[in-house]
Order: C-alpha cells, then sequence, then structure tokens
C-alpha cells in the first residue's frame, strides 16, 4: 500500500491524463472522470484490491465494474500506470481501431472486467460476479461504481434488492455523488434523496464518506470487508470536474472535451496545485 502523499501524486497524473486524452480525442467526458479518480486510484494503489497486471483473468483476482462507463478516462489512465498496458495507448483514446473506446469494452482492454455505458447495467454485473464468488467457494471480493445520474435507472434498484435476497457480502458498490448529471442537477432531474435512507431500506449496510479523502475512503473500503450477510453501498460525496477550477460544480463539462488552449490551463492548474 503505498502512502497518501503517494496516492495524490498519482491522482495527480491520472487527472493530468484524463485531460490529454480527452483534447486528443476532442470528445469524452471530463467532469465524471475528474470526479472519481480518489476512489479508483484507491482501489489500485492503495492495497484494496488483488490483481495482477501481469495475469489480468488471474481467478482469484478482486473485480472491478465500472458502471458509469463514460468515466472510461480515469479507468484507462489508471490501468496504464498500473501497468496493465502501455502507457502509450492512452494517446489513442476514441481513435478507428483503438484498444481505448469511448466506454470499457472488457473483449479488448486488459484490465477492464465488464463492457459498460448503458448506463444501469453495472450493478447487476457485479452482483452476478459477486454471486458466482460464493457458488464457487472463492474469497475474491468486487467492487462497483456507480454514478448518481445512473440511480435514475430502474434497473440499479432490481440489483440492489437481488444483492440484499443473496447476501452479497462480497459486493461493494460506491455510489459516486457528485450531484450533476449530463441534464443538470440531479435532484432537478430526478430527486433520488435521501440516499443513506433508501439505500439502508434496500438492505444495504450504508456509509457516507467524502470522496476526495483518502482516509475516509480506507476507512470505508476496511468497514465494508467486515460486513456481514449484505451488501454494501459507500456514498462517496464527490465535486464533478474536480481539480479543475472552471469545470468544477460545472454540469456544461459532464460531455464534452477541453480545447486545446483550455487543456493547457488545466494542465498547468494540476501540475501547480498539490
Amino acid at each position: 500500500m503505498k502512502n497518501y502523499k503517494e496516492l495524490k501524486r498519482i491522482a495527480k497524473e491520472v487527472r493530468k491524463e484524463i485531460i490529454k486524452m480527452l483534447v486528443r480525442a476532442g470528445s469524452g467526458h471530463p467532469g465524471g472522470s475528474l470526479s472519481c479518480v480518489e476512489i479508483i486510484v484507491a482501489l489500485y494503489f492503495g492495497g484494496i484490491l488483488r490483481y495482477d497486471p501481469e495475469n489480468p483473468q488471474w481467478e482469484d483476482r478482486d473485480r472491478f465494474v465500472l458502471s458509469k462507463g463514460h468515466a472510461a478516462p480515469c479507468l484507462y489512465a489508471v490501468l496504464a500506470l498500473a501497468g496493465f498496458f502501455p502507457r502509450e495507448w492512452l494517446k489513442t483514446l476514441r481513435k478507428v481501431g483503438s484498444k481505448l473506446q469511448g466506454h470499457p469494452y472488457n473483449m479488448d482492454t486488459p484490465g477492464v472486467e465488464a463492457t459498460t455505458g448503458s448506463l444501469g447495467q453495472g450493478l447487476s454485473i457485479a452482483n452476478g460476479m459477486a454471486l458466482a464468488a460464493k457458488i464457487d467457494k472463492k474469497s475474491y471480493r468486487v467492487y462497483c461504481l456507480i454514478g448518481d445520474g445512473e440511480i435514475d435507472e430502474g434497473q440499479i434498484w432490481e440489483a440492489a434488492m437481488t444483492a440484499k435476497k443473496y447476501k452479497l457480502d462480497n459486493l461493494c458498490a460506491i455510489l459516486d455523488h457528485n450531484g450533476l448529471q449530463i441534464d443538470g442537477k440531479i435532484k432537478e432531474v430526478k430527486d433520488p434523496y435521501p440516499l443513506k435512507e433508501k439505500w439502508e431500506s434496500f438492505g444495504w449496510h450504508t456509509i457516507v464518506i467524502d470522496g476526495h479523502n483518502y482516509e475516509q475512503i480506507f476507512n470505508a473500503f476496511k468497514e465494508a470487508e467486515k460486513i456481514k450477510g449484505r451488501p454494501t453501498m459507500i456514498i462517496a460525496n464527490t465535486i464533478k470536474g474536480k481539480g479543475v477550477s472552471f469545470m468544477e460544480g460545472q454540469v456544461d463539462w459532464h460531455g464534452k472535451a477541453p480545447t486545446p488552449e483550455q487543456a493547457e490551463i488545466a494542465l498547468k492548474e494540476l501540475e501547480e496545485n498539490d
């Protein structure tokens, strides 16, 4: 496990790679990619996930499902830094023939566990993985990151009931709660509140944290590992566009790439800030 200072350095590199990928591609989703950086960095570099980049299909690995597939740039940057594929691949995001498509594609990208992008489906996929572990008497754990706009989807709540029914205590979901989706504030699009009470009513052990605070992130993951007989939901309060001042909290940056001039400003800001 790397210390917090090293994790912050990695998070900065990930954010820089996200900006560079998107400006090269000329399209993509910066806001939700930037909001979940600390969560995914903690999983891969904080000793939470068991994985082997030399053997991505290792049977006993822990699984991570990025249900909010539009945040693929964040996942790709982390996988590259973790050694799953060459960092040079990041330059090909969204290009024809690239192994790094705009949304995760598990048939072609080392380290990607599930093809996602149609919102609402990832938690069901994670359920299947967690249930398979139970049936096969395997010790691996399954982690699934979903978006707060994504919980508009009915399939999320079907999956929530299924996870409780099968007592999937080897499943930990994380809700990237940045408060914004493509059409505006989640409260105004389809008000999902109260979040904690809602997930608890579906039978999940629920934890609320600051999704940019490593201490709180790690404490939540450790707590989740101790829960028996039911799944865990970590509601991570985050900032859309985190790390780039002109993107933070701005719904306009949900699904558009920065211009070269904007990217230059963003990269300079990221380099200068701790």
